[in-house]
């Protein structure tokens, strides 16, 4: 334990140098950098919120919230896991010439992706403090969920970009995987949608369902995350992490063959 954490520790700058590269790459030639963060997921509530609320009518107290939160926490999955894919497979070239602990690049990745996220939410406070969204005192608890959902993003992560190493089909399957989850957790429509015992039991198998709706009870209606909530946030993001990491470990030394 103590050798990986020394490891870890000794390459912490190219981790950083990593994260730093893939801003600047983000943002090139961009006149507005770093400000699409928060004018993209703007512009997306704004469509998506004209969209759904004009041709569904969801029964929602402030929708350009609940949506733009659900959506931010789901953007950061899309994002994090698509990166942390082909992290590995891209950076064959530097695996190919100098050692490096090959975990580092599906970790940058979300990493990157994650303060990407926290960048973004910046719109999000400026949506309720238009909106006139109270800001209860659990707003300081939404970290608990986004910190979760970190964890369980790079597990995922992990496995994925040890798996496309080997199979390349895992990326176009993970295409759809996430289209179907996205349908699947409540980000632009109520919970109340589900219709029937087996639609709800099989929403709240969904992951992605507890880490948004947690967020969400801290920002909107004011509670502090609950015993059962921080428990299944918890437990996904620990197996997330834990099948990640001995999938990684057990594959990566025949990597070099197959990139």
């Amino acid at each position: 334990m103590k050798t990986k954490m020394g490891t870890f520790w000794r390459y912490r700058f190219l981790l950083t140098n990593l994260i730093g590269r893939d801003l600047k790459i983000k943002y090139r030639r961009s006149k507005l950098g770093i400000r699409w963060s928060v004018l993209n997921p703007l512009l997306m509530m704004l469509v998506l919120t004209a969209v759904f609320s004009a041709f569904f009518r969801f029964d929602i107290p402030n929708y350009p919230v609940y949506l733009l939160s659900g959506n931010l926490l789901f953007t950061f999955f899309n994002d994090s896991t698509n990166a942390a894919m082909g992290s590995v497979l891209y950076s064959a070239p530097l695996i190919k010439k100098v050692y490096v602990p090959k975990y580092i690049f599906p970790l940058e990745k979300s990493c990157f992706s994650f303060i990407n996220m926290l960048f973004s939410m910046v719109a999000l406070l400026m949506v309720m403090l238009i909106t006139r969204q109270k800001f209860h005192p659990s707003i300081v608890a939404a970290i608990v969920p986004l910190f979760l959902m970190f964890i369980f993003c790079m597990g995922i992560g992990l496995f994925l970009s040890a798996a496309a190493i080997y199979f390349r089909d895992v990326m176009h399957f993970w295409t759809v995987i996430v289209m179907a989850l996205n349908y699947a957790t409540p980000i632009f429509y109520p919970e109340s949608i589900w219709n029937g015992t087996f639609m709800a039991v099989a929403g709240k198998l969904n992951p992605l369902y507890w880490y948004v709706s947690t967020f969400r009870g801290c920002i909107i209606d004011g509670l502090f995350p609950s015993t059962l909530q921080i428990a299944l946030c918890a437990i996904f993001a620990v197996i997330s992490l834990v099948v990640g990491s001995v999938m990684f470990r057990k594959t990566q030394d025949n990597f070099i063959l197959y990139i």
